[in-house]
């Protein structure tokens, strides 16, 4: 679907979201053990340097993702920022954009019946969006959203050579899977950036950014398995110039058909790997 209108947001008081109660066609097989380990949310923010309100999302998200909301929320999350690239046109072109985010928020799009992509918007579990800059609403949508088992993975990591990074998985996803299946998707992700921006909406500013996923891979696809059942794959990644495994994450998350998140989990990278 073409959307009619890309927008740059800033703060207003009402949001556009969608809680989707259903399982569709993955549902959670949770025993009351599982059920006392409930895994982390998964938020994600689209931003682009060229949006002028998009660095205040950028700020509420890092401090999401440090804990800093901890009491007010309660919920274990992960934070995964993608860069679109459709506001590169308006004088500065983001380091961190790529058509591949562009086109995951055009799926997040579809999926909840938007008419418009803008930035910078935050979905949480797949299932909700908002406005990134309006705390209240995200705040609302993470503490009313679905809650799963944690993903049950053991990482090993490898460089099988300067440029590539290899991610060896194995483990069970937690959740059962019918057959309309799922995919498991690997985030590698990189914070701590700082961008001097001499031109765009945010000429002249220093921007922070934390959580910006550099790739995403699919790791598998499954369908008609039990929560317990054993999955496994390897991911090789090729990595950019300035690679520093002690800024970089992994995120590993479920999701179906339907861009809905069942479960996901985080992993830090080996400091000089």
């Amino acid at each position: 679907m073409a959307p009619r209108l890309l927008t740059c947001f800033g703060r207003r008081p009402s949001s556009s979201s969608r809680q989707d109660e259903s399982l569709e066609n993955t549902t959670a097989d949770q025993t009351s053990e599982e059920l006392s380990r409930v895994g982390p949310i998964l938020v994600e923010l689209f931003s682009s340097q060229g949006c002028a309100t998009s660095p205040e999302a950028e700020l509420l998200m890092s401090r999401l993702g440090r804990g800093d909301f901890g009491k007010e929320l309660n919920r274990p999350v992960i934070v995964l920022a993608y860069h679109v690239d459709y506001w590169d046109f308006k004088g500065w072109k983001d380091p961190y954009a790529s058509n591949q985010w562009t086109v995951r928020q055009k799926g997040y799009v579809e999926a909840l019946s938007l008419d418009t992509m803008f930035t910078p918007q935050v979905v949480v579990q797949g299932r909700a969006q908002c406005i990134g800059t309006d705390q209240d609403a995200f705040f609302s949508n993470i503490s009313s959203a679905s809650r799963f088992p944690s993903l049950a993975f053991q990482a090993t990591f490898e460089r099988p050579s300067a440029e590539t990074l290899q991610v060896s998985l194995t483990g069970a996803l937690r959740t059962k899977v019918d057959s309309q299946g799922a995919d498991v998707l690997v985030a590698l992700y990189e914070s701590g950036l700082l961008t001097d921006c001499p031109a765009g909406d945010n000429r002249d500013r220093v921007l922070s950014n934390d959580f910006v996923v550099r790739k995403l891979e699919k790791l598998c696809s499954v369908k008609d398995i039990s929560a317990k059942k054993t999955v496994n794959g390897i991911i090789t990644f090729s990595l950019w110039d300035g690679f520093n495994s002690s800024k970089c994450d992994i995120a590993v998350f479920v999701q179906n058909k339907s861009f809905q998140i069942f479960g996901s989990q985080n992993f830090s990278l080996p400091e000089n790997l």
